[in-house]
């Protein structure tokens, strides 16, 4: 396990340092392209239907759809929000330990109107 772990590791650098290419075989990736890493995706989100499916990088999540917030993983069942957008959930031990802490993507900066 701690082999895989140093791999990926390697191969995460090895993409940081490399300059930025237009199209990539493990970097760079297009969505719908097969991943194992979110920091392959230009997403940033290595996106799987469930824990036996193989992972594809997807668009981030928009305004008012189910997110998952940043996780150490790599891979989610829920992308992250898009940039500028909060993921609102409970995060709980054990929804991060089985990637299960889902909420919806909000702006921070609109106000509630309450009435």
């Amino acid at each position: 396990m701690m082999r895989v772990l140093v791999f990926l590791a390697c191969v995460t650098l090895l993409g940081m340092a490399a300059p930025p290419q237009e199209k990539g075989i493990i970097f760079n990736l297009d969505n719908g392209e097969l991943c194992f890493q979110s920091a392959q995706c230009k997403s940033k989100c290595c996106h799987r239907n469930d824990g036996l499916s193989l992972a594809r990088c997807a668009s981030r999540a928009a305004e008012n759809q189910e997110c998952s917030p940043l996780t150490l993983y790599g891979t989610y069942y829920r992308c992250p929000c898009e940039s500028g957008l909060h993921c609102d959930t409970d995060i709980t031990i054990g929804g991060s330990i089985t990637n299960t802490n889902f909420g919806i993507c909000t702006d921070r900066n609109e106000k509630s109107v309450s009435d």
